[in-house]
């Protein structure tokens, strides 16, 4: 007698991070299904194909996510529910952060004929879910996700540790221009929104003095950034802007003694190939939601600023201080400290 396949579908509609920090909640959900299949946006992609647990990825530009959502088309939602419909999952998770709404995904997945379906909601959700789960106040990204996988009948194996994890492919041939051995220094200067990053002088004074304490110092960035690597890493730092996709990058990463970063897509990254991060974090969003997850981290950056919880992509105080407040000194001497085993 025959048992009928379990197929899960989780989606997460968000950008690179969201994804990456969705990963344990992931491998929750494959331990218990036959497969995974994974619903998110485009600027997540490159974090799905990534992580482990995932046999399918349907890629969406959903209406309500991103920085810049597309226009709402009825061929669009036909389109997607029937991409939907042709995945037939018995059970579905919707991933959300806390400031979102399931309930589009929800009615999208309900008219696709997915039987039961789970997500953190707020709001009434009428019958669009079968599981309307309410997430702990202050819980990080990571442990919500979990905490709804778990009450869906998806808990952790007890042998998986919860952190995040990707697969990171061999590079060859290796970056070109990337030191031969590890245990060098990654400064990335970018982030999604202006409102997340330090300032260009001070990164490129950084390189310099991180250099000059004898570390070697590797720039990096994505291809629309080359302008920014090129003006931080100097003469200093080895300057990668551009020349790394989303595998590379966390190879380059894996290799490091440290990162330093702003809150963005490669802290969650260095994270998951358990690389310690200096965490420039602009407290937009709560440090408490949104740190680096399950490794070593020093969080710099004033967390009651002015602009605490507002979710500003552009700075709304003069002067940027919740960031430009720290010093160059700030990072050197937290660069030692993760180097050095000092930081939990």
């Amino acid at each position: 007698m025959s048992t009928a396949l379990v197929r899960t579908l989780v989606a997460r509609l968000d950008s690179f991070g969201d994804v990456l920090l969705s990963g344990p909640a992931i491998r929750a959900v494959a331990a218990h299904s036959d497969s995974v299949v994974l619903l998110c946006g485009p600027r997540g992609e490159p974090a799905a194909r990534l992580l482990p647990g995932v046999d399918e990825v349907l890629v969406w530009d959903a209406p309500w996510a991103g920085f810049e959502p597309p226009q709402v088309t009825r061929r669009g939602i036909d389109r997607i529910v029937d991409q939907l419909s042709r995945a037939a999952a018995d059970t579905a998770l919707v991933l959300t952060s806390f400031h979102q709404s399931p309930l589009p995904t929800a009615l999208l997945l309900r008219m696709a004929g997915v039987g039961r379906i789970a997500a953190d909601s707020v709001d009434y959700p009428g019958s669009l879910l079968d599981l309307r789960h309410q997430r702990a106040e202050h819980a990080h990204e990571v442990r919500a996700a979990l905490q709804l996988a778990a009450a869906a009948g998806f808990a952790l194996p007890p042998e998986d540790d919860g952190r995040l994890r990707v697969k990171v492919p061999p590079v060859e041939p290796p970056v070109a221009g990337l030191p031969g051995s590890p245990g060098y220094v990654v400064l990335h200067p970018g982030a999604s929104v202006p409102a997340r990053q330090w300032s260009t002088e001070r990164c490129a004074q950084a390189v310099q003095a991180l250099s000059a304490e004898g570390h070697r110092v590797v720039v990096t960035g994505g291809p629309g950034e080359r302008e920014l690597t090129a003006a931080v890493a100097g003469r200093q730092g080895i300057d990668l802007g551009g020349r790394t996709d989303h595998g590379q990058l966390a190879a380059v990463l894996a290799g490091a003694n440290a990162l330093v970063c702003g809150n963005t897509g490669p802290a969650h990254l260095a994270a998951a190939v358990g690389t310690p991060v200096v965490s420039l974090f602009a407290p937009v969003v709560p440090a408490e939601r949104w740190a680096p997850y399950g490794i070593p981290t020093v969080l710099l950056g004033d967390q009651d600023a002015p602009c605490a919880g507002s979710r500003a992509r552009q700075c709304p105080v003069p002067g940027h201080p919740c960031l430009d407040t720290v010093t160059v000194g700030d990072v050197v001497a937290a660069v030692d400290k993760l180097c050095s085993g000092g930081a939990t």
